[in-house]
């Protein structure tokens, strides 16, 4: 069946392939709906990911050949904007980045060739932009902090402005849209993340349990402390938490 993109030369973008998590399933229906589209990203390790990806059209940039960059990958931070910025998807028509990283900073335009630019904002850069809520919970401080400092400040810059060159900003929520407006200061829609419907919808045959349930990696910004300590006011209720980190 004929659709609106026939003959649409489309990229995918995403921040990095090496741990699975929400990003990563929103973007394998990316891919289900743009079947050959090739996925850039700064690393893929095959050995972390789902067999499935191993048939996708995956191109890394230069960070693929840095030391440990698959399981220290947060301390190559400075680098990823150099590695977007040197992407140039220029040559396509249509370019659609699954962003809650740098992967919104590609290159979409050269001299006269331009690509449209469509960024499904899954957050703005949290690192960068709530920077003081990591600081608290991880306990930086002292020199640490203090040497960071002039470095988030030149990527909060470079951040923002790569953010000003996307053509068209999609939230995955309300919450999103307004910390798009507020951090970036540009206006978005909101189409939320696909939900597998029938999977989480309650079986009456099946019983329910007297606890409350979360499923998450455990990771400081999913704040899973939050539900905890709400609990601790609640000693009639009980909290099951799943996951690792």
């Amino acid at each position: 069946m004929a659709t609106a993109l026939d003959g649409v030369r489309l990229a995918l973008v995403h921040d990095w392939l090496n741990q699975m998590g929400g990003a990563e399933n929103v973007l394998e229906e990316l891919v289900d709906l743009f079947p050959g589209a090739p996925v850039y990203t700064s690393m893929y390790d095959p050995a972390k990911m789902p067999a499935a990806y191993r048939r996708w059209d995956i191109r890394t940039s230069f960070m693929q050949r840095l030391p440990g960059y698959s399981d220290h990958h947060q301390a190559w931070l400075p680098v990823y904007p150099l590695a977007f910025a040197r992407t140039d998807l220029s040559d396509y028509d249509l370019v659609l980045s699954n962003k809650s990283g740098f992967c919104h900073g590609v290159c979409t335009q050269k001299g006269s060739r331009k690509a449209v630019h469509v960024c499904y904002c899954l957050t703005p850069t949290r690192f960068l932009w709530l920077y003081e809520q990591y600081r608290e919970r991880e306990q930086i401080g002292g020199i640490v902090n203090a040497a960071l400092q002039p470095a988030l400040l030149l990527l909060r810059r470079w951040d923002w402005a790569a953010a000003q060159r996307v053509d068209h900003f999609v939230a995955i929520s309300t919450a999103v849209q307004e910390r798009i407006r507020a951090i970036y200061g540009r206006e978005s829609v909101v189409i939320h993340p696909p939900v597998d419907t029938q999977r989480y919808t309650p079986d009456p045959s099946v019983s329910v349990g007297d606890y409350y349930l979360i499923v998450s990696r455990l990771i400081p910004y999913k704040r899973i402390d939050l539900a905890v300590a709400a609990f601790r006011h609640l000693p009639q209720a009980k909290l099951v938490v799943v996951g690792d980190g």
